[in-house]
Formats: C-alpha cells, structure tokens, sequence
C-alpha cells in the first residue's frame, strides 16, 4: 500500500448510497476550517464535468458499458483532478472527498473487473493515495429508505436494487477486510449525523490530525 507523501493530508468517505458521506464530507471541511487548517471538499462523481454528466446518464440506463469501460470512465473522473489533489497535498492542505476511486475498486470490481487490476491501474497512473478511508456503515433497508426520500423515488439502477445492495456491502467489507488501496476504518453510520462527525473528529485527532 502507496502512502501520501506529502504533507496534507487525504481524507474519504465510502460506503452504499446513502451512507451518508456527503453529510460527513461537509460536516468534517466545516470542523477543520474552524480549527484553522486550509481545508479543500471534493465529491465524485463530479456531475457538473463532462465524465461526470456521461457517468449520471449510465446510472439512469440512458447507455450501459461493459464493465471495462466502466472502470476506465469512473477512473477518468478522479484522474483529472490528479494535478490539483497534488498541489493541495503539497500546500500542505486537507482533501476530504465524498467518494473516490475506493468507489470504483467496490462498485465495478463487485461486477467482475479483478480488484489487483483495478489496483495496477491506480498505481501505473500514480493516482494519488488516500491517508485514511472512512467506510460508513449502514444496512440497505437505510440506504433505500434515506435515498427514496432524498430522490422522491427517483433512484438510479444501483439505489434501486436492494440485492445489489445488498452484495455490495459484503464485497466493501471484503475490501476492509484485506486494507485495499488504503487504511479503511468502519463506522456505524446508523448513528445520528452529529454523533458520526464526532466520531469521525475523534478518530482523526487520534490517529491522523
């Protein structure tokens, strides 16, 4: 495992939708700037960018893709933010990102894309590491409940499948479990939001800050 080697620090959020991490994303930027420290918020996919806008017209079945191109597409999303993330490292700034290429080892290697592949072309590409990655923990009768009322209803082809779903959680834990790509850390994400970022905070004072 590659770590940062710069004097920022990269921080994740990963789980199922509707774990929660653009909540703790935003909740953790806000808590680091009122400390003080040059914070920076990322989420992907990052819909406003063409990848992005490609990606969203794939999750509500307007095209489908193998699941090499897949891979390759979500990839692309992260690796053109691959100049910044290294200035801001550099600066010595904290990354908090809701989501990252953690979501594309777990959501296309889940579909068949062999994870130590995923993994070579991380590294080929020198794509930055994360310092820690935050695995919000929730079941999938949350994630569906959180994202009906989030969407109205209007849930892409991955909200929607509870097997899915479902499967998906035990390959993340897989993921935990052998420490892929970077240091994974389990949290209940069940909790109130306030109680999550305490948690979060905690941990990060502890073992990172």
């Amino acid at each position: 495992m590659k770590k940062n080697p710069y004097p920022g620090k990269f921080i994740v959020f990963e789980g199922i939708d509707g774990c929660g991490g653009e909540t703790q994303s935003k909740k953790l930027v806000q808590y680091l700037r009122k400390k003080g420290k040059a914070a920076q918020l990322l989420a992907y996919p990052d819909y406003k960018g063409p990848i992005g806008k490609l990606i969203h017209a794939y999750l509500y079945k307007r095209h489908d893709f193998s699941k090499e191109v897949q891979l390759l597409l979500y990839f692309a999303d992260f690796l053109k933010d691959k100049d910044k993330i290294q200035k801001w490292l550099q600066e010595g700034k904290t990354i908090v990102s809701d989501r990252y290429f953690s979501s594309t080892v777990a959501y296309q290697c889940f579909n068949g894309f062999p994870v130590e592949k995923a993994l070579q072309v991380s590294k080929l590409f020198n794509l930055p590491v994360p310092d820690v990655i935050f695995y919000l923990d929730i079941t999938v009768e949350t994630s569906i409940e959180r994202k009906m009322k989030e969407k109205r209803g209007k849930l892409d082809r991955h909200e929607a499948d509870k097997k899915f779903l479902s499967d998906l959680t035990k390959f993340y834990k897989q993921l935990i479990k052998k420490q892929a790509f970077s240091r994974w850390i389990a949290i209940d994400g069940e909790q109130p939001p306030d109680k999550v970022a305490k948690d979060i905070q905690t941990l990060l004072t502890k073992k990172l800050l």
